[in-house]
C-alpha cells in the first residue's frame, strides 16, 4: 500500500512538498520555499513534519524555489539520500540555490540590527552556502521521457512541463502491492504559447493525479491582444517620459520576455533605446538558457540560430544593456525615463526591484508591469490590488505609477489550458487532487471538472491518503 502525504502548496500557491511512502521508502516530491509574508517566513522557519534524516530520496519538478528552496535546510536537518531532477534542472536549481543562502545570509544580518536594537531573539539564516554546496552533491540528473528505477518497485519518469527550461511533469510508478500504481505530479505546467518551449507533454494514465491549480479561475488574455498591450505601454511610457519597470521571475519569465522585446525591436516597434537587466541572477540564468538551447521549441529558427551563439539575447535584443554591480544597478536610479527595467524579484518580495520601485512608484510618468503570478502577502500583489500607500525599504511611497497586469504572458497554463491537458486521462479518470492553488483558483476549477462529472478534491495540509 502506497501512502501520500500532502505538506505544502496546499490551499495556497507555493511550498510544494509532498511525502510518499512506498516500497518501505520515503520520497519527497518537491521541497519548495513558501512565499507571502510574514506568515511564509514563519512558515519557512518551522521545523520538518518529518524526520529529514529518514527521507531516501528528493524528486524534484523544476528549479524554481517555491518548488526546491528548502532542499538545502533538509540537508542541513538531516538529509542524505539522493536528489532526482531532469538534465535542465541540474544548473538552475545550483544557481538559484546558492542566490537565495546569499540572500538569506544578508537578509539576516539586516533583520537581525534591527532586532540587536530593540531587544530581540537573533535569528539564524536557514541554511548557508556550504549547506547549498553539500546539498548539491546529491544530484542525480535523469533525462526527459527515459524511466528509471531509484528504488526496487519504484521508478520515476520525467515529461517535459513546459514551465521553465527542465521544467517536468513527474510520473512515478510503484509495485507496493498485488498491482502497480502510478502517480503522476503535474509540477507546474506552462502556456502553450510559450516563445521558447515546448508544450507540455501528454499524459493518459494514472490511479492518483496531482494538478496545479494557479490560475485555475480564469483564462490568459489572447497571447495577441497581450502583445499588443504591451506595445501600447512602451509607447505610453515613451510619450510620457517615465520609465517602464519590470518586476520579473530570474528564470523563465525574464527569457520569454526579452525575446518578446527582442521581437519588437526587429519589428522596429521598441521605443525605448535601454533595456536593463538588473538581475546578476537573471543575467547567469539568461547564459544557462544559451548553453541549452538545444531544448527550445523550433517556433522561431531566426532566434534559435542566435541563441546558439555567444552573447545570443544581446545579438538578439541589440540594446540590452546587463547590469551586474551594485553600483551598475544603483546608477540606474538616476535614469528618470525613456527606459525599461527588468529586474527580480518576480514578486517584489526582495532584490533590486525594490529600489527601482522605490524611486520610480511615486512618479506619474513611471509604469509598471507585472507579467507573473502575484501570491498573496507580497508587495506585488499590494500593488495589483491597488493599495496606493507603502512602505518600501524603510520610505513611505505614494503611488502615482500606472500598474498593469499581462497575464498573457504567463508561463502556467491556464484554467481552459488546465482542462483540456487534463481531459485526455483515460477512463477510469485518476483519484484528482488540486494543489499549487489559491482556495478561489483551486474551488474554481475544481466546479470545472464537476461538471464534466469528474470529482476532484482540495486536500489540507497533513492530509494523508493511501492508494
Amino acid at each position: 500500500m502506497n501512502k501520500l502525504t500532502f505538506l505544502g502548496a496546499t490551499g495556497q500557491v507555493t511550498g510544494s512538498c509532498y511525502l510518499l511512502e512506498s516500497n518501505a521508502k520515503r520520497i519527497l516530491i518537491d521541497c519548495g520555499i513558501f512565499q507571502g509574508g510574514k506568515a511564509a517566513d514563519k512558515q519557512n522557519r518551522s521545523r520538518f513534519p518529518f524526520n529529514p534524516s529518514s527521507i531516501d530520496a528528493v524528486v524534484l519538478s523544476h528549479a524554481h524555489l517555491d518548488h526546491s528552496g528548502r532542499l538545502p535546510q533538509l540537508y542541513k536537518d538531516g538529509f542524505r539520500g539522493d536528489l532526482f531532477l531532469t538534465e535542465g534542472s541540474v544548473r538552475l536549481v545550483e544557481l538559484l540555490l546558492k542566490d537565495a543562502a546569499l540572500l538569506q545570509l544578508r537578509d539576516t544580518e539586516w533583520e537581525n540590527k534591527r532586532r540587536q536594537r530593540s531587544g530581540k531573539k537573533l535569528l539564524e539564516p536557514l541554511y548557508s552556502l556550504e549547506d547549498v554546496e553539500a546539498l548539491l552533491k546529491l544530484r542525480k540528473p535523469i533525462a526527459y521521457r527515459k524511466p528509471t528505477e531509484i528504488f526496487p518497485g519504484l521508478s520515476v519518469t520525467f515529461h517535459d512541463a513546459g514551465h521553465i527550461l527542465g521544467s517536468a511533469i513527474v510520473e512515478l510508478k510503484s509495485n507496493d502491492g498485488p498491482q502497480q500504481k502510478t502517480l503522476v505530479f503535474s509540477g507546474d505546467l506552462g502556456n502553450p504559447h510559450s516563445p521558447l518551449l515546448y508544450d507540455p507533454e501528454q499524459l493518459t494514465e494514472a490511479d492518483i493525479l496531482l494538478l496545479e491549480s494557479t490560475y485555475g479561475d480564469r483564462d490568459h488574455k489572447p497571447l495577441d491582444t497581450t502583445l499588443d498591450e504591451l506595445r501600447e505601454i512602451l509607447i505610453a511610457a515613451q510619450d510620457n517620459g517615465g520609465n517602464v519597470i519590470i518586476p520579473s521571475f530570474a528564470v523563465g519569465r525574464t527569457q520569454d520576455l526579452i525575446y518578446w522585446l527582442g521581437k519588437l525591436y526587429r519589428e522596429g516597434a521598441l521605443p525605448q533605446q535601454q533595456v536593463f537587466l538588473d538581475s546578476p541572477m537573471a543575467i547567469e540564468a539568461s547564459k544557462i538558457y544559451d548553453d541549452l538551447s538545444h531544448l527550445f521549441n523550433d517556433d522561431d529558427p531566426e532566434f534559435k540560430h542566435i541563441a546558439k551563439r555567444k552573447n545570443g539575447w544581446q545579438t538578439w535584443l541589440p540594446n540590452l544593456i546587463y547590469s551586474e554591480s551594485t553600483e551598475d544597478s544603483m546608477a540606474i536610479n538616476r535614469i528618470v525615463g525613456g527606459s525599461i527595467i527588468i529586474a527580480g524579484s518576480g514578486m517584489c518580495t526582495g532584490g533590486r526591484i525594490r529600489h527601482h520601485l522605490k524611486y520610480n512608484l511615486w512618479r506619474r510618468d513611471a509604469h509598471v508591469v507585472f507579467v507573473g503570478f502575484q501570491a498573496q502577502g507580497t508587495l506585488g500583489r499590494t500593488l495589483i490590488e491597488g493599495q496606493k500607500n507603502l512602505k518600501i525599504l524603510d520610505s513611505k511611497i505614494h503611488v502615482q505609477a500606472t500598474i498593469h497586469t499581462l497575464g498573457g504572458l504567463s508561463a502556467h497554463a491556464d484554467q481552459s489550458q488546465l482542462l483540456r491537458w487534463a481531459s485526455v486521462f483515460k477512463d477510469p479518470k485518476p483519484r484528482l487532487y488540486l494543489i499549487h492553488g489559491e482556495l478561489n483558483a483551486s474551488h474554481s476549477l475544481r466546479t470545472c471538472f464537476h461538471r464534466t462529472g469528474w470529482d476532484a478534491t482540495l486536500p489540507e495540509v497533513g492530509q494523508t491518503i493511501e492508494f
